[in-house]
């Protein structure tokens, strides 16, 4: 795990050593171990270092013996050494024992074909100095980031957002397009970022850029989408799917215990981490170190179950318990580590326990991305309970469906919690997608919502995951579903694991994507995925002697946080003046006398819109810290004012 920085440009550099090294500085703590620097008259390299594999000749960014290809690299792809005899056969000579250089004479032996051979996470660049060429890439899932900025002049890119902004041609600008998809999801799921001409490279991608004739072109092109099932797999028994499920489960978690330092395991005592720590502490040599943290407020603390676990299964656990105090303060560092607001108060819960995790081990496993292939998450389930029976609804006349879902919606025959409940229903939602499970299971602020809040008429806010929904429009609704969040969601699920983590300077895997596993498990049948009301009842089959029957049976948590609770506290009117502040980022773009309203609505009771103020009161943060200039406001221990004290 690293961090990689550096441009190409149209026309020979003028202190391109100075502007690298300032761009992988900002980065320093995705590589304290080392750092290095390629230059040559078109291009700039830099490389920040944390040793886990080969730590003494793994040194970056390296070349090969003609010295004609030179690479920067973030990641780990898991079987080079499967890789190397072939490369060896036809007459390469390796320097070093690490994956580094087996990615470097890949790419010179196969070009961009080199990508199907790698399974793991990366994210590199290679520059051919007889081409001008500079070949970038990024792994499937997109576990490791790569962003770039691209004016025709310059290429530059680098692992995090901040280090571009280094570069004497990038300014950080707001662009304000992507603002109505983060007040929705908390996050911008497509190529762009909040700043503009900044985008990711997606997953599954590469790119090349060409110096020709004092010009570069960009050209990118995706290599790796998830195949279409071949067949239901109907024909393949129970016990077989479940056998599988864990032979490979077994494969890709042994695969990703490669490393030559200290190496452990985030637990959160959820069933995904907890067979992941079952299954380590089966496999692994001596101690398996465990880690957890939690909050004081039990009802939102999941430190039992992963003390209960890490006793059944016997590993070395260490946790820590989160204060509100430490929350809030640390927020705006934790926002810069991010680049973009933070889509998930979780995000805090994460660099916590990076942070315990870092002080004994080096790397980390994690369960991210179970629920994405097995249907984890609630909302597939009651989403489909909710097409099945829209279907025989439907039989009731338009007119009568749009009267009861008025009623529904302003009913005083009704209580609050019963119209809550069935606004979630077929019966109080419109029949689209859009209504039916995007404002009701993802978004915090729907279109409508937003028409009320900001300045400016809301952009579309959903193009991007309906356009994925639909790409697998022959396959049934959990399948599309799946498949959207792999391409959505989980992208910036993974985008928090690793900024989170490499704050702290650890390195995390997440052996459920390695790529095989993931084609394997979207092959399932939807009825081993949800069984009755048991989601993900594949998987869940495949460990259940691993683990105590309440540990793989348990009703899903998903890593709370007290937020509501500490929004509501009496004592955060300074919380809820910055957020007003007229001076503030988020007073540009919204009617600070709807946002005074729903702040009201929310602090009466009258409404729960603790996801909303939590979107804006980061944005609010974000802003001053990246586009206004007034960093300083917060960054030194200023959001204590917004702790309860």
């Amino acid at each position: 795990m690293c961090g990689i920085a550096g441009f190409v440009s149209a026309k020979p550099l003028d202190q391109a050593r100075s502007i690298v090294e300032r761009m992988s500085g900002e980065i320093a703590h995705r590589g304290p171990d080392d750092f290095g620097y390629f230059q040559d008259e078109f291009v700039a390299l830099g490389h920040r270092r944390l040793s886990i594999v080969d730590v003494a000749g793994g040194h970056q960014p390296m070349t090969n013996a003609a010295r004609s290809h030179w690479i920067v690299y973030n990641g780990e792809v898991f079987n080079h050494a499967v890789i190397r005899p072939e490369l060896e056969s036809l007459g390469y000579k390796y320097a070093t024992r690490c994956d580094t250089e087996t990615i470097l004479h890949a790419a010179t032996q196969w070009g961009s074909g080199c990508l199907e051979k790698f399974r793991g996470m990366f994210a590199f660049t290679i520059w051919d100095t007889r081409t001008k060429t500079l070949f970038c890439a990024r792994d499937r899932l997109g576990i490791k980031p790569f962003y770039y900025f691209f004016n025709g002049r310059i290429f530059a890119f680098a692992s995090e957002i901040k280090a571009l902004l280094e570069h004497p041609e990038i300014s950080p600008e707001f662009e304000d397009s992507t603002i109505s998809e983060y007040l929705a999801f908390g996050y911008v799921s497509g190529q762009q970022t909040m700043f503009r001409n900044i985008r990711k490279l997606m997953p599954g991608h590469s790119a090349k850029v060409q110096l020709a004739n004092g010009k570069l072109e960009l050209s990118i092109e995706q290599y790796w989408d998830l195949p279409h099932p071949t067949s239901s797999g109907e024909e393949i028994s129970e016990s077989e799917w479940v056998a599988e499920t864990r032979r490979r489960l077994e494969e890709t978690v042994q695969m990703r215990l490669m490393s030559d330092v200290p190496l452990g395991l985030f637990l959160s005592g959820g069933v995904d981490s907890s067979a992941i720590a079952a299954l380590v502490k089966r496999m692994a040599n001596g101690l398996v170190k465990t880690f957890s943290v939690g909050y004081a407020e039990e009802k939102y603390s999941e430190l039992g179950y992963a003390a209960q676990v890490a006793k059944a299964i016997g590993t070395d656990h260490h946790q820590i318990k989160l204060s509100r105090e430490e929350f809030f303060e640390s927020l705006p560092r934790l926002i810069w580590h991010e680049d973009e607001p933070i889509c998930w108060p979780s995000s805090v819960s994460l660099y916590f326990v990076s942070k315990l995790a870092a002080q004994q081990v080096k790397v980390v496993l994690t369960g991210e991305g179970s629920d994405e292939l097995f249907g984890g998450y609630e909302r597939y389930h009651w989403n489909q309970l909710n097409s099945r029976y829209l279907s025989a609804y439907q039989a009731v006349p338009a007119g009568m469906r749009r009267w009861v879902r008025g009623q529904v919606a302003t009913s005083g025959l009704l209580n609050a919690s019963l119209r809550r409940k069935l606004g979630h229903t077929f019966i109080g939602r419109e029949e689209t997608t859009e209504s039916l499970f995007l404002d009701n299971f993802y978004s915090a602020f729907s279109e409508s919502q937003q028409g009320q809040l900001l300045r400016e008429k809301p952009a579309s806010i959903y193009d991007n995951y309906l356009g994925y929904e639909n790409k697998w429009g022959n396959e049934s609704h959990l399948r599309r579903m799946l498949y959207a969040d792999q391409k959505t969601y989980l992208v910036e699920l993974l985008m928090k694991q690793d900024q989170m983590s490499m704050a702290c300077s650890i390195e995390s895997r997440v052996p459920f994507l390695d790529h095989t596993f993931v084609e394997f498990a979207m092959r399932a049948p939807d009825s081993l995925k949800i069984k009755g009301a048991t989601q993900k009842y594949l998987f869940k089959k495949s460990v259940e002697d691993l683990l105590p029957h309440d540990i793989v049976h348990r009703k899903k948590m998903g890593f709370p946080t007290p937020l509501r609770q500490w929004l509501l506290d009496p004592g955060v009117d300074s919380l809820y003046d910055a957020l007003t502040d007229k001076n503030g980022f988020v007073a540009a773009y919204t009617d600070l006398d709807q946002l005074r309203g729903l702040i009201e609505r929310h602090r009466g009771g009258f409404e729960d819109a603790t996801d909303r103020i939590w979107r804006l009161l980061n944005l609010q943060l974000w802003g001053d810290i990246f586009i206004t200039g007034r960093r300083e406001k917060w960054w030194n221990g200023a959001m204590s004012v917004l702790s309860t004290k």
